[in-house]
């Protein structure tokens, strides 16, 4: 049993949303593309407890917050009658057609016996060649490999205006066309999927108590146990007078102000005031029980949720084991499970989670957990201006072999995967380099210069000017934008990477080098001179450092290539000192990544020299 594809509409930030799902995939994108509103939108549909919170969806669920129709405007004034009557008919017809409403269709494919057995009413056929479904009631066909029983299960949800709140419900998708009524897709229904959410730490905080959903009740439900303590606990707590204990000193005082209502009051009003503990209800005792655990090597014990970060997720994890043996058959979507745990053990999280669940679903911003996944399993998401969530699948550019992506995944691949703009650099030198200067400059004149990492720009470095095509190829396919920072180029390779680029950063040099040293002042480079430990060899060489300064700090560059140099130096000059070079490409990247802002900022400059003239 799986989750094959999902179709999202107006559901937070996301306008619309199409998202095919394999049976173990990471979700991957910027911050606020609409990973965690993929995973929610699951839960609508399929988690047996969330339409239980009251109300299921708000006012922010819906895109860009909008749950009442739009008005339409009225007819222009002097309209005739019929004219009118017809404005107000379609105005009346725009606004029932209209209605925001939240929908999200899901389509659980590979069904086991006692699925098909209880949803046999609205199986379907799905075919995983094709990611489509047979429209057919006995199409042909139907026996071949990639063809599977499916069900598809759509959530509404919408505001009542008569009641002034907000509904949602879950249907078989095909009684809503099929059907004089909606079939509801029952809590029931639900439990027989098997899909449970975890939303990173904010479920380990309630794992171990027995609220309704916590991790703690899905298992003492799925291995039949019910708790007989309620009444003999309710009982108990009841009869506690919390202040009889004379040492508290609270008596004397209920005391005195008894005495004093009896002047005021007859004895049927109410009399003898005393502290009990309130609430009395199951559903309060579910919340406040909660498991101790011993902290450390000694016997003290303290409260589950305040456990470290840390061992709240690994207990989670073990927690989900314990449900995945019982269910034989879950989907598990999760979170960020990096969250406090060390590299080694997101690993071993992503391996045994795959290993108990039938489909795994995560979020993460780790290399670790990113790395545990196959190009086919890595879903990277993209949303444009107008809230279309798009999927695209990591294709390959032909200089970029699997084998160089998975060893360099880490170091070089990873981290523009995770990035909305990349930056690729031609070595290791401009790639440490052009961010210290981005970001001195920020510092020196912030009115002006950004920082690569306030533009959301993240520096990948393609090893050599020959990979900057193909490594710019390969995020440009992803949605990111791209731009580009190498030394001159022959015309051949410039036009090759002008293809893959929005923006490239190109000096006339033939390495940065040179272009920094002939860029800077000499002021500069005999001050960095006395700062920097020099090699032997090239002390020996230079005996008057700051009178050989160019020629020294030529070798020095050459011999820590690579190495931050270059970096070091940028890192202790003036905004003059700085290659004016640099200083026009932190401007052209800055405009490139924030157009709005740079024409805005033009258009004030303008209107300041035109009223000083």
């Amino acid at each position: 049993m799986r989750v094959s594809r999902i179709r999202i509409e107006n559901f937070r930030g996301v306008k619309s949303a199409e998202v095919f799902l394999p049976s173990h995939g990471v979700l991957i994108g910027d911050n606020n593309t609409g990973k965690t509103t993929v995973l929610e939108a699951l839960d609508l549909a399929l988690g047996p407890d969330r339409l239980n919170r009251k109300p299921p969806v708000d006012e922010h669920d819906f895109f860009k917050g909008v749950y009442i129709p739009v008005t339409v405007l009225e007819p222009a004034e002097g309209a005739l009658g019929e004219e009118v009557e017809a404005a107000e008919a379609d105005e009346e017809s725009a606004a029932e057609s209209n209605e925001p409403k939240i929908k999200i269709e899901v389509t659980v494919v590979d069904l086991t016996v006692e699925q098909k057995a209880v949803f046999g009413d609205y199986a379907e056929f799905w075919d995983a060649r094709t990611n489509t479904l047979y429209d057919e009631p006995n199409p042909e066909g139907v026996d071949v490999d990639s063809v599977t029983e499916a069900i598809r299960v759509t959530f509404h949800g919408w505001y009542d205006s008569e009641e002034d709140d907000f509904e949602g419900k879950t249907y078989f998708t095909r009684s809503l066309t099929e059907s004089e009524k909606p079939e509801p897709f029952s809590r029931k229904h639900k439990q027989v999927c098997g899909f449970l959410y975890l939303r990173s730490i904010r479920t380990g905080s309630r794992a171990l108590s027995l609220e309704r959903g916590s991790l703690l009740d899905i298992i003492l439900r799925l291995k039949e146990v019910r708790p007989q303590m309620w009444e003999d606990t309710l009982a108990t707590l009841s009869e506690t007078n919390v202040a009889s204990n004379p040492n508290l000193g609270i008596s004397p005082v209920l005391e005195s102000i008894n005495a004093a209502l009896k002047k005021y009051v007859p004895r049927e009003w109410g009399i003898e005031p005393h502290l009990k503990v309130s609430n009395l209800t199951r559903e309060h005792l579910r919340k406040v029980i909660t498991a101790f655990i011993a902290t450390g090597d000694g016997t003290h014990a303290a409260p589950f949720y305040r456990q470290g970060t840390g061992t709240i997720n690994m207990l989670v994890l073990a927690m989900l084991s314990q449900i995945a043996e019982d269910r034989q058959n879950v989907i598990f979507a999760m979170e960020e499970p990096e969250t406090a745990i060390p590299p080694y053990a997101q690993k071993r999280i992503v391996h045994e989670v795959r290993k108990l669940a039938s489909q795994t679903l995560f979020t993460s911003h780790s290399p670790y957990v990113l790395e545990e996944f196959s190009l086919e399993e890595t879903i990277v998401l993209a949303r444009d201006t107008e809230g279309v969530l798009m999927q695209r699948s990591i294709t390959l550019p032909g200089n970029v072999k699997l084998k160089r992506y998975r060893q360099e995944f880490r170091t070089r691949f990873c981290e523009g995967l995770l990035a909305r703009r990349v930056l690729v650099a031609e070595g290791a030198t401009e790639a440490s380099s052009f961010p210290v200067a981005c970001r001195r400059l920020e510092e020196l004149n912030p009115d002006i210069y950004s920082s690569l990492e306030a533009l959301g720009v993240c520096v990948v470095d393609a090893g050599s000017e020959t990979n900057i095509p193909g490594m710019a190829q390969l995020y440009r396919e992803l949605g990111k934008h791209t731009f580009a920072i190498c030394d001159r180029q022959d015309d051949g390779n410039k036009e090759l990477i002008e293809a893959q680029v929005d923006l490239l950063l190109m000096h006339g040099e033939k390495g940065v080098e040179d272009m920094v040293l002939k860029g800077t002042t000499e002021e500069a480079l005999k001050r960095f001179t006395q700062l920097i430990d020099w090699p032997q060899h090239l002390s020996q060489k230079y005996p008057d450092l700051e009178a050989q300064a160019a020629a020294a700090l030529s070798d020095y560059f050459t011999w820590s290539k690579g190495n931050w140099g270059i970096a070091d130096f940028i890192a202790q000059c003036s905004e003059v000192e700085i290659p004016e070079w640099l200083r026009e490409a932190a401007l052209q990247l800055k405009a490139a990544c924030t157009p709005a802002e740079v024409e805005e900022a033009a258009a004030v400059q303008g209107a300041e020299a035109d009223g000083a003239n």
